[in-house]
């Protein structure tokens, strides 16, 4: 999934969508509400794009974990994060089976629940292309005779000695 611009914030209920930067904060706006606040340099401002889950081999980013969330429930929404928490584990081990149980806790398994439901409520849900095949959108739709070329350097003025001695002496 594509998780670029949306901001999770320690203590806010709810993701965010980055508007714009600051000088001491960043203006975000609320996706589901549509209000906009700042959030300031004191806050945790989390990227959902940053984030990952820990699993027994690598860590897996969370973009991926949804992908996989969205294939298990056929593109619709998942279960309720305030589901038992027994429940919760059951159905994240059947999304992902090789998640450490030992770092992952129950919260967040909840957060990751919560936010894909957000996310799909509001059809933020947007499949990641693989890289291969962008690279062949980007050459397809740009042909070759449109290549930039690198500007040419500006040719300096050589200043003769006489216009230096004109610059001293003054």
């Amino acid at each position: 999934m594509i998780l670029k611009d949306i901001l999770a914030i320690s203590g806010e209920p709810g993701l965010f969508k980055f508007i714009a930067q600051g000088k001491n904060a960043i203006i975000v706006e609320h996706l589901e509400t549509k209000k906009r606040s700042t959030a300031f340099g004191s806050a945790k401002v989390s990227s959902l794009e940053d984030i990952a889950i820990f699993t027994e081999k690598e860590d897996m980013p969370l973009g991926k974990v949804f992908d996989l969330i969205y294939e298990k429930e056929n593109g619709g929404p998942t279960i309720d994060s305030k589901t038992d928490t027994a429940k919760l584990k059951v159905w994240f081990e059947g999304v992902l089976p090789d998640y450490s149980k030992d770092k992952v806790y129950a919260s967040d398994i909840k957060k990751v629940a919560q936010w894909y439901n957000i996310l799909h409520n509001l059809n933020l849900l947007i499949k990641e292309e693989p890289e291969k095949d962008a690279e062949k959108k980007d050459t397809e739709e740009k042909p070759a005779s449109n290549k930039k070329v690198p500007a040419t350097e500006n040719k300096k003025k050589k200043s003769t000695p006489k216009q230096n001695q004109n610059k001293t002496s003054k």
